[in-house]
């Protein structure tokens, strides 16, 4: 096959700005899965309800953190929309949380005041997901590269305008093509020429 001769890297990746963009949703995603687990058991008995919704979250976020970890795209701006929605429930929980932290209520496991306190650290975490992961969906990490895999194991690299980075130097007389989708068709990646330098197809 004719793509056996190419392989493909994701410049972008390489970039120590998307690495440290990587860590930090995944971080603040298992961060955010945290506290809603300690939110959700510290007051199970008095979030009516709310119990299945505060679990889908820790297991999704949890699911999406793996996902990133593998330099997912995708979930990106699904992580995103779901840190905006769970931002708005503690906001309207918060407050319920500290009118309950008085004389005549009764407590759940953690003191109402904490879990109030909680529910704001849960705003400011998503606010920062949210951020962290509109930022790693504008560096491009779906952006690939097709090198010469003669190339590739000299440990030659390029960056997404096709010029080789980190120092490498490159010896081939192809240029690699530069993909955004990876199922998109690359078509053949040979050339015919006689010797005399004319193609023979053309007439």
């Amino acid at each position: 096959m004719a793509t056996d001769a190419y392989v493909i890297q994701h410049p972008n990746r390489d970039k120590g700005e998307s690495k440290a963009t990587k860590a930090g949703v995944v971080l603040l995603l298992v961060a955010s899965a945290a506290l809603i687990a300690v939110m959700t058991a510290g007051g199970w008995e008095k979030l009516q309800g709310a119990q299945g919704i505060a679990i889908a979250y820790i297991v999704i976020y949890l699911v999406m953190a793996f996902f990133v970890l593998r330099w997912s795209r995708g979930v990106l701006t699904l992580a995103a929309g779901l840190a905006v929605i769970f931002a708005v429930f503690s906001a309207i929980a918060a407050p319920a949380w500290f009118a309950r932290d008085k004389a005549g209520f009764e407590d759940p496991a953690l003191p109402p005041g904490l879990l109030g306190l909680l529910a704001l650290v849960v705003i400011g975490v998503q606010f920062l997901l949210i951020l962290f992961a509109v930022r790693g969906f504008m560096q491009a990490w779906n952006v690939e590269v097709e090198v010469p895999r003669e190339e590739a194991e000299r440990g030659v690299r390029y960056d997404v305008e096709g010029e080789t980075i980190d120092g490498t130097d490159s010896h081939a007389d192809t240029n690699p093509g530069v993909l955004t989708d990876p199922h998109e068709d690359r078509g053949p990646q040979t050339g015919h020429e006689t010797a005399g330098g004319a193609d023979p197809t053309r007439q």
